[in-house]
């Protein structure tokens, strides 16, 4: 027994080390009690802590939106390192870079054309004068000072308004005959986002010599931008082909009917119009500007009927089929028809006013001619009562009606529908008058 409990001793003695080891690493820095029975071991050294890891470097900043003035950026925040336990803390992360500025509209407008051309020669005395950009433009800088008809230097007083992308002057009165006109429209023009026009426009042109006759031409105001233009609703047997706007108020786009109208924010296009469709429910300024149209429309139509001193009166009874029209003043205290073809013959400065108490009634088959260089601009037919236009007629002119205008399936007109209360047209062609 007593060799067998010395060998057990032996062997515990002969282990000890290697327990002693392996409780200091248990217990980190404690070495075994020596009132365990063991002997006095050395304590072991700790682990070190693990370093921290580095701290994710931090976002960068955003960049800004797009717009007139670009928002810059927010830079991103730093990351912060994190410290292991017993170790060095971590590297922070670096701090992201700030955002580009976003770039808006920084491209100058520039001008695309003008009416009349320039260097354009025998202008109509009775012309508009307008100018048409590249985007879309302030109106407000559109002014006397930066868009300017002049002659000898000086300027010619008229008015200026602003539609789609084009400015237009309107003399006060007819210009001087053959006389040359200066257009000039300055950099103090601006687009939306407040670019000046990328350089000066300047043009000129010449009036025409012959001598002017007729009344003075009725002003259309904000009216002349439409092909037709009505109050309570505009119709068409399709398919119909509009070069012109189309514009109603104060009824709806629904009032409009037989398009197939597409919305596009301010106007609706559709695949029977060259140009925009207009309505009283449109986004800004389409509503504001379709008040001032037919706001001037009724005032062209009154200044029309009230001209006095007619140059001929109740001519051929109404009945006026086969006549040739010279320029001037013409009254009816009776309806007027048409039963066979017209022509109105003059030049290009001269003007007809038709002042109609009745109707207007255009033959099936019949047309309206013009001939020696008139102008369908020039001629304004003022109808108190309906008008019709024949199935396959053509007529020439400014139509403005007090109540309701019919073109018969493939009638024709080169010229404006001004209705104050509805257009309806078949299968018809809308052709607006050179300017």
């Amino acid at each position: 027994m007593l060799p067998s409990t010395l060998f057990v001793r032996r062997l515990l003695l002969a282990a000890l080390p290697s327990f002693a080891l392996i409780a200091g690493a248990c217990s980190d820095n404690d070495a075994l009690d020596p009132a365990s029975g063991g002997g006095a071991g050395a304590s072991s050294a700790g682990k070190s802590g693990a370093t921290g890891k580095a701290g994710a470097a931090g976002s960068s900043g955003a960049t800004g939106s797009a717009g007139k003035a670009g928002d810059t950026g927010s830079a991103g925040e730093a990351g912060a390192g994190g410290a292991g336990a017993g170790g060095a803390a971590g590297a922070n992360g670096e701090a992201g870079a700030a955002g580009e500025v976003g770039l808006g509209d920084v491209v100058a407008p520039t001008t695309l054309n003008s009416s009349p051309s320039a260097g354009a020669t025998g202008v109509s005395i009775h012309s508009a004068i307008r100018v048409t950009f590249s985007e879309a433009m302030d109106s407000s800088t559109l002014t006397s000072q930066s868009f300017r008809v002049t002659l000898g230097g000086v300027a010619v007083p008229g008015q200026i308004s602003y539609f789609q992308q084009t400015a237009t002057f309107t003399p006060d009165s007819p210009l001087a005959p053959n006389t040359l006109y200066q257009v000039t429209v300055s950099v103090a023009a601006t687009d939306l986002a407040g670019n000046p026009l990328a350089q000066a426009y300047s043009s000129s042109f010449t009036t025409s010599a012959l001598a002017a006759l007729g009344p003075a031409p009725v002003n259309l105001g904000m009216a002349s931008n439409y092909a037709i233009l009505a109050q309570s609703k505009i119709s068409t047997v399709p398919t119909s082909a509009i070069t012109g706007n189309l514009g109603l108020s104060p009824a709806a786009a629904s009032f409009v009917t037989g398009f197939a109208l597409t919305r596009a924010g301010t106007f609706w296009t559709s695949p029977q119009v060259v140009g925009g469709v207009f309505a009283a429910d449109n986004d800004p300024p389409t509503p504001s500007n379709l008040t001032t149209a037919v706001a001037n429309m009724l005032a062209a139509y009154t200044d029309a009927a009230g001209r006095p001193t007619p140059d001929f009166t109740n001519r051929a009874a109404g009945a006026i089929g086969g006549l040739t029209l010279v320029p001037g003043l013409y009254n009816w205290a009776s309806s007027v028809t048409v039963p066979s073809d017209i022509t109105l013959a003059g030049t290009a400065n001269d003007v007809w006013i038709f002042q109609i108490t009745g109707d207007l009634t255009l033959s099936t088959g019949k047309a309206m001619t013009l001939s020696g260089g008139a102008q369908a601009k020039n001629i304004f037919w003022q109808v108190a009562g309906a008008v019709d236009l024949g199935t396959t007629s053509h007529s020439e002119g400014i139509v403005l009606c007090k109540t309701a205008i019919t073109l018969g399936a493939g009638a024709s007109i080169n010229g404006r529908l001004l209705a104050q209360t509805a257009v309806n047209i078949a299968s018809s062609t809308v052709t607006q008058p050179a300017p």
